[in-house]
């Protein structure tokens, strides 16, 4: 059988928490008796990108068996490869399938990773550090929701989306907002802002830690980044802006700054914690530079 009609399905078990392990052997019924399917479980961290990098010639679908992190791995494994992915949301948050699917149900099993399309979808590509370079398929944060990224890296015993609501008390504690230097480019101009910032995201899709609806404009599709930036506020105030970031709301207001941009670059004065679809990397420094690539992966998506 050659890779044309063959799929890969990679199943994180420590998914949302360790809970995903309760699903292996519901995907192992569904996929019984196929011919035409793999699966194969990862034991270790950053293995689901081990896995489909070195499969990717094998296959013509990946599907990413976890949450937003298992699919940061496949996605950043085969960006540029002939081989579409496909997300079988099983983790705490599961940001990007709900933009994918925004105001649609769920699919329902694997059935839909068959017969449907896909889509092409658009990354997010960042170079930092000391030359490093990563892809992003939902969102980057630089600062306080990086932190909030971290700190649910270290809850284990809460699940779902309390987790975030959590992890957001315990990072406002002693939060100051962040000196940045921000350059934008935007479709026709470039905007420049140097001062303090409380909140930093760049989204290629809408929605980041389960129900935030950070970009309620952004589409996965169109070729742009989505730029959501909160100017410094007092610490009281954020929990009003995080009931207008449920409803998508806080584009309206002044002391909020949502563009569309072909690319950003930060710089920071010290360092801080940044989080690529929640996947949290330490001590970022000095210049961050991100940029859109237009249709950098294909996604999955049954026919509605």
């Amino acid at each position: 059988m050659d890779n044309g009609s063959r799929t890969l399905f990679i199943f994180n078990p420590v998914a949302n928490k360790g809970r995903a392990a309760r699903k292996e052997q519901w995907l192992k019924v569904l996929l019984s008796g196929r011919t035409d399917s793999v699966l194969i479980t990862t034991t270790h961290a950053g293995h689901a990108g081990d896995i489909a990098r070195s499969k990717a010639a094998e296959y013509c679908s990946i599907i990413a068996c976890g949450g937003d992190g298992t699919l940061h791995e496949v996605a950043n494994a085969v960006a540029g490869k002939d081989v579409r992915i496909g997300v079988l949301p099983i983790g705490s948050a599961n940001d990007f399938i709900k933009t994918l699917y925004f105001n649609k149900s769920l699919p329902v099993g694997v059935e839909h990773f068959f017969s449907g399309g896909s889509v092409s979808v658009d990354l997010g590509s960042v170079s930092f550090g000391n030359g490093k370079r990563r892809s992003f398929i939902n969102s980057l944060g630089i600062g306080f929701t990086g932190r909030i990224a971290k700190r649910v890296k270290q809850i284990h015993w809460w699940k779902g989306e309390l987790v975030y609501v959590y992890a957001v008390l315990m990072v406002l504690f002693g939060y100051k907002p962040i000196k940045m230097r921000i350059s934008i480019v935007l479709e026709n101009s470039l905007l420049e802002l140097y001062e303090p910032v409380f909140a930093f995201s760049v989204m290629n899709g809408k929605i980041e830690g389960g129900k935030f609806e950070l970009a309620p404009s952004a589409d996965v599709s169109d070729g742009l980044l989505d730029v959501c930036i909160l100017k410094a506020i007092p610490k009281y105030a954020i929990f009003g802006y995080l009931l207008k970031y449920l409803h998508g709301t806080h584009v309206h207001d002044s002391k909020v700054l949502c563009c569309k941009a072909k690319a950003v670059e930060v710089m920071l004065e010290g360092s801080d914690v940044m989080h690529l679809d929640g996947e949290v990397i330490d001590d970022v420094s000095g210049r961050i530079a991100i940029s859109v690539v237009p249709g950098g992966v294909a996604v999955l998506q049954s026919i509605m």
